[in-house]
């Protein structure tokens, strides 16, 4: 089973550089090498469920560690 997430970490800190909560929660979706996405307003990351899963915890776990107050995450199975 595939599944996409997304998701995105507070607070937002406006134009400029981006949050260390956010660069940490990439950082550790780049150390799975997994596909994502990264946006002003969000992350996204696809792959196997299991794989999609445990590069959620990390992440989740990283943006927390760096400030982040909150984290919404959203998933979807994305099977063809």
């Amino acid at each position: 089973m595939r599944l996409s997430a997304e998701f995105t970490s507070e607070p937002f800190r406006g134009e400029g550089e981006v949050p260390s909560h956010a660069e940490r929660a990439v950082a550790a979706i780049r150390a799975f090498g997994l596909d994502h996405d990264f946006g002003p307003f969000g992350t996204s990351v696809s792959g196997d469920a299991d794989a999609v899963l445990r590069v959620l915890r990390s992440a989740l776990a990283e943006a927390f560690a760096a400030g982040a107050a909150r984290v919404t995450v959203q998933v979807d199975r994305a099977d063809d």
